[in-house]
């Protein structure tokens, strides 16, 4: 499992919402982001909790709005409540063709990378016991059509591929607490 430094992960997102260092597009764009699954900044359904928390590790349903010049979508699923170091990362996807907004529930788009559990696909939420985790469903479309992912490409290290080439991003936020 890649542990990345809280301090690093900061960085990392910082850099994709334009913050520090901006080399690519000069404005990063609003993506409108939503799920039929679960409402917005609202608790998942147990369908899509991991089967170690007595859930099915259903993935959710996912849409989003059209971008000019896009030329391909990336999504990731983070947890920045996790105790670990840098959060979780549930789903690492990469190099969704710019015809798709939209993913079905239960299914993938494009390549998947690695995630935190070090396995590939959907990895559904399982918090420790305590208060309420968010799970941020990100999109982001991108001026590439490839961004020279692999399978084994983690959460943080598709971040730092990206850093050049978003043009938009969006987020829908699930919640889930045992």
């Amino acid at each position: 499992m890649m542990r990345v430094p809280i301090s690093l992960a900061i960085a990392f997102t910082l850099c994709i919402a334009g913050g520090i260092g901006q080399a690519g597009p000069a404005r990063i764009a609003t993506l409108p982001v939503g799920s039929s699954t679960f409402r917005n900044n609202a608790t998942v359904p147990d369908r899509m909790v991991a089967t170690s928390c007595h859930g099915q590790n259903v993935s959710p349903e996912l849409h989003w709005s059209a971008t000019k010049q896009v030329q391909s979508y990336a999504l990731t699923a983070w947890d920045p409540d996790a105790p670990a170091a840098g959060g979780w990362w549930h789903w690492v996807l990469y190099d969704i063709p710019r015809s798709a907004h939209h993913i079905a529930e239960g299914q993938s788009a494009g390549a998947s990378g690695t995630t935190s559990s070090n396995s590939t696909g959907y990895d559904g939420p399982c918090p420790p016991p305590g208060p309420a985790h968010h799970y941020r469903f990100t999109v982001y479309a991108l001026n590439v059509a490839h961004i020279g992912a692999t399978p084994q490409t983690t959460g943080p290290q598709l971040l730092i591929k990206m850093h050049a080439h978003v043009l938009a991003k969006g987020v829908a936020v699930g919640l889930y607490k045992r």
